[in-house]
């Protein structure tokens, strides 16, 4: 019997200060049994840096011909392809295939290995950004994860900063590509 996911409801309040984006939503992430916690977050984080009304989380890990987020327009093309974590090119180049713009953020403790490894393919690709966070800033992020939250995300430069009651991390975001 296959294992189910575990729900988390989230109150996220964004203020996106590059893009003068000030809302708050009312979220329901789904934990897949073999996810972590921290990859939920960072999932949280992209959706954060990409907010857009039409945004949405897809089946994730649960399917493989869909990214962690998207943006779908009403005739079921696809906008914008978000994906976390170390991606491999055939991954990109399939979000490529499928939507006007495609975004990876990259994270762990083996992000500069896998960047090293498929740069040059990555790099390559047409309209696609790749983006990574600091493993020791992320992974502190499980910390602030709970069935019920309510976090502000605050978005300067490429600075997020994420506040869960009286705790906050800063979160550092690099462009790789």
């Amino acid at each position: 019997m296959a294992l189910k996911p575990t729900i988390f409801k989230a109150t996220l309040n964004l203020i996106d200060m590059n893009r003068d984006i000030y809302t708050t939503e009312k979220l329901t992430l789904a934990l897949h049994p073999s996810e972590t916690s921290v990859r939920m977050m960072v999932r949280l984080l992209a959706y954060a840096l990409n907010y857009d009304q039409d945004l949405s989380f897809s089946k994730g890990l649960s399917a493989n011909d869909e990214p962690d987020l998207w943006i779908k327009r009403p005739d079921n093309s696809v906008s914008c392809w978000i994906e976390v974590g170390q991606a491999s090119p055939e991954r990109i180049r399939k979000g490529v295939s499928r939507a006007d713009q495609v975004k990876l953020y990259a994270y762990g403790s083996e992000v500069d290995i896998w960047w090293a490894k498929h740069s040059e393919a990555l790099m390559g690709l047409p309209k696609t950004e790749i983006y990574s966070f600091p493993a020791a800033q992320v992974d502190r992020l499980s910390e602030l994860c709970g069935r019920n939250m309510e976090l502000t995300i605050t978005i300067s430069e490429e600075q997020l900063y994420v506040t869960v009651g009286d705790l906050q991390l800063e979160v550092d975001l690099t462009r790789l590509a």
